[in-house]
Parts: C-alpha cells; sequence; structure tokens
C-alpha cells in the first residue's frame, strides 16, 4: 500500500468518523440561535473555536453537522449514479448492436450538456426541493461517463480467453457477469467513485450557496459559505470555516482516490 493510499485512507477514515460523530462531538445545537442579542458574528474563542453566524450559531457545530449531511448526500448520488452507470455499460459492452449505439448515443447526449447546467435548469423549476429530491437530482445526472467508462472496460475483457473458456463450459449470463466481467472491470469503477463523492461534495455546496441545495437551516458546507458571504470583511471565518471544510474533504477523496488507482493498476509492479 503506497503512502498516498494510507494518507487517503485516514483522511477519509477520519471524515467518517466525524460525520457519525457529530452529535457527539459537536459542542452545542447545529441550528440553535444562542444569543441574537451580543453572540451574532463573535470570533474564534475559547467557547467557540470557530465563531459564531449571523444567526449566533456556533459554526464548529454546524461544520461537523455539515460533513454529515454532505457526505450522506455524496455517498448516496454517487451509488446510485455508479450502480446505473454499471448497468447501462455493461448492456452496451455485452450486447453490441443496435442497443450499444442507441445507448451510447442517449449518454453522448447527456455528456453534451455540461453537468451544472442541468442541475441549475432542473432545480431552478423545483422550489424548495428535499434533501432526497436533491439525491435522486445530483445521483441521475452523474451517470453518463461511468458507463462509457465500464463499457470500454467490459469490450476489452469480452475478448480475453477466460470468457471465451467460461462460455464454452456453459457459464449462464448472469454468473458470466457476476463472476467474470464485473470483478475484472470493478477497479476502474472504484476509483471513479471515490472521485465522485469529491465532486458531488463539491457540487452540493456550490448549488446550496446559490440556495439550490440543501434547504436551511439545516447544516450544509455551501449554506454555511451563503451565510458568511456578506460578511467577507467583517467575519471572513464564517465562509472559511465552510470552505475549508469543502477543501479538505475534496482533497481527502482525491488523494484517497489516486492512490487507489496507482494500487488497482494492473501494471504495478
Amino acid at each position: 500500500m503506497s503512502r498516498r493510499l494510507r494518507l487517503g485512507t485516514a483522511l477519509v477514515g477520519a471524515l467518517v468518523v466525524v460525520a457519525i460523530f457529530a452529535p457527539a462531538l459537536a459542542p452545542y445545537d447545529p441550528i440553535a440561535q444562542l444569543d441574537l442579542m451580543d453572540g451574532r458574528n463573535l470570533p474564534p474563542s475559547g467557547a467557540h473555536p470557530l465563531g459564531t453566524d449571523l444567526y449566533s450559531r456556533d459554526l464548529l457545530s454546524r461544520v461537523l453537522h455539515g460533513a454529515r449531511v454532505s457526505l450522506t448526500i455524496a455517498t448516496i448520488a454517487v451509488v446510485l449514479s455508479i450502480t446505473l452507470g454499471t448497468v447501462v455499460g455493461l448492456t452496451a459492452g455485452l450486447t453490441g448492436g443496435w442497443v450499444d449505439a442507441a445507448l451510447m448515443r442517449a449518454v453522448d447526449a447527456g455528456l453534451a450538456i455540461p453537468r451544472i447546467f442541468l442541475l441549475l435548469a432542473v432545480l431552478a423549476l423545483w422550489e424548495g426541493i428535499s434533501v432526497l429530491a436533491l439525491v435522486l437530482v445530483l445521483g441521475l445526472t452523474g451517470w453518463f461517463g461511468t458507463s462509457r467508462l465500464v463499457r470500454a472496460e467490459v469490450q476489452s475483457v469480452r475478448g480475453r480467453d477466460f470468457i471465451a473458456a467460461a462460455c464454452a463450459a456453459g457459464v449462464g449470463p448472469l454468473r458470466l457477469v457476476l463472476r467474470h466481467v464485473l470483478p475484472n472491470t470493478a477497479a476502474p469503477i472504484i476509483v471513479s467513485a471515490t472521485l465522485g463523492v469529491g465532486y458531488v461534495i463539491l457540487v452540493e455546496a456550490g448549488l446550496s450557496y446559490l440556495g439550490m441545495g440543501v434547504p436551511p437551516p439545516l447544516p450544509s458546507w455551501g449554506n454555511i459559505i451563503r451565510d458568511g458571504h456578506p460578511f467577507l470583511v467583517l467575519a471572513p471565518w464564517i465562509s472559511a470555516a465552510g470552505g475549508g471544510a469543502v477543501v479538505l474533504t475534496v482533497m481527502a477523496f482525491t488523494v484517497l482516490g489516486d492512490g487507489l488507482q496507482e494500487w488497482l493498476d494492473p501494471r504495478r509492479a
């Protein structure tokens, strides 16, 4: 295991622990307005290590609970998109012919539209979106690249000798996919999923900043950045708390993805 993979695993593991135990680690209720008279926009201190926001809410508590919200949304959305992309890629790669052509033209159409524009168009028409709906939108707009990647891997594996031997031995289609094709295409899928989590967290933060993501007062890193935007000069710690969490998380998943790619590379010595 490389140093990069160990570092990425440790960082992502720490984030997962923080997300799971956020209620125990947070010193305050993340949506509690502690003191609207004298507790607004307080700088970092012993009582509030990251300061407070405009509504006197403790930023450390909101960042910790925001980790749970952001990681949950990103993980479920990526699982949905990876599953859908894998199914489409397997179907196209194994079937071939007009089915392959039709599916890939649909994928090309999806890839031709920038994802962020598609998300903005959908969410702009969906007023008061719920967290579940946000997860579905993120998941259903992120599978196009995965399907093309899986299709290419399946086409590469399909012509190998062990697949021909399995077919000659009378292995059924379902068992052939589950026992022979899918395990040999798992490496790029795992790497794509890992990198996808970081990307979805970044997209969700951007949508929440624009008011199209996680509905307030639910803590989200994008919401925290948005709350601090009017006070970038007077209280920069507000946006810095949410922005720092996003940057560290995306970096952690990027390092993990790079480490997994290196570790799972079949050309690795």
